[in-house]
């Protein structure tokens, strides 16, 4: 059995790979670190994005862990290039995984990248923190679950926390805590 912990990223300053955690995405990753005392963790890995990796050091600090870095938990690119209508590119692209802009990714290939991630990981007993992004996140959700969709990315938190269970080959996933729900 494989237990594994999906964390989008704290609240940040961006979204470029250096961009640094607010002051609220600081005080969130201490929550997040609270909120593991007592849930063993035998592994971390993370987005080697700053915001990620900013995100899970607390816990890695006191659960004297290191945060093994993996850039296939980075966030999906949608688009190469600034764009007007993203949000409506995002949302067709939880309607057609096959839909990629020139040169970026489709939800498919980003799907077929986080599983790549927790199929290497799959009979490995323990524990595993894996941190990453929103439309990544959402769309392994997606994957486990067809009721997860584009609302689901939509009402997503920095940070936000699920659990995925696999026992033979059989996934769950539910979602154990959110910025929300701490106040």
């Amino acid at each position: 059995m494989s237990t594994f912990y999906l964390i989008r990223h704290c609240s940040a300053t961006g979204q470029e790979p250096d961009a640094r955690l607010t002051e609220a995405g600081a005080q969130q990753a201490l929550a997040l670190a609270d909120f593991f005392q007592d849930i063993p963790v035998d592994r971390i890995i993370s987005s080697d994005y700053t915001r990620a990796t900013a995100s899970i050091a607390p816990l890695a600090t006191s659960k004297q862990l290191t945060i093994e870095t993996e850039p296939k938990l980075r966030e999906r690119i949608l688009s190469l290039e600034p764009r007007d209508d993203w949000f409506d590119l995002l949302r067709h692209s939880f309607e057609d995984a096959s839909f990629a802009l020139p040169g970026a990714e489709s939800g498919q290939d980003a799907t077929e990248r986080i599983l790549s991630v927790i199929d290497s990981l799959d009979d490995v007993n323990g524990t595993t923190v894996l941190v990453t992004h929103g439309n990544l996140l959402a769309l392994l959700l997606q994957h486990v679950d067809n009721r997860f969709d584009f609302d689901t990315w939509h009402t997503l938190s920095n940070p936000d926390v699920y659990f995925l269970k696999i026992v033979d080959n059989s996934w769950a996933v539910e979602r154990v805590w959110s910025v929300r729900s701490c106040g």
